[in-house]
């Protein structure tokens, strides 16, 4: 027969096995619990990197139309002086006509006079009944 020794040796050996077995599945079970928290934190971070990336596609697409209302700013501010330029184009030609204009009033008005002189010298050199003066 097994001495009683023997049998609280075994009987201990075993309870450290067992022990040992224990503080293992202890320590898995503790990996098992904190796997969880990870792909709960995994998760929240794949979320967030979503939303950067929403976020990110949402700026390039503000910085796209800020650049094109800066166009759009400078193309109708350049509308705007061509606009000013064609009216002061238009006011051009129309000072260039009324020069034009004068010029042609001011060349009649020099043939009236050259009109008006030699009309005033031919009558001098007539008398009042229509026969010519003579000088002497």
């Amino acid at each position: 027969m097994e001495s009683e020794f023997r049998k609280t040796m075994r009987c201990s050996d075993t309870l450290q096995y067992t022990a040992s077995h224990c503080n293992t599945l202890q320590h898995t079970a503790t990996h098992c619990n904190t796997l969880p928290h990870i792909a709960t934190h995994c998760n929240t971070l794949q979320h967030t990197a979503t939303h950067c990336n929403a976020l990110q596609h949402t700026a390039t697409h503000c910085n796209t139309q800020q650049h094109t209302a800066t166009h759009c700013n400078t193309l109708q501010h350049t509308a705007t002086h061509f606009n000013t330029l064609q009216h002061i184009a238009m006011h051009c030609n129309t000072l260039q006509h009324t020069a034009t204009h004068c010029n042609a009033l001011q060349h009649t008005a020099t043939h009236c006079n050259t009109l008006q002189c030699t009309a005033t010298h031919d009558n001098k050199r007539f008398s009042r009944d229509g026969k010519k003066r003579w000088r002497t």
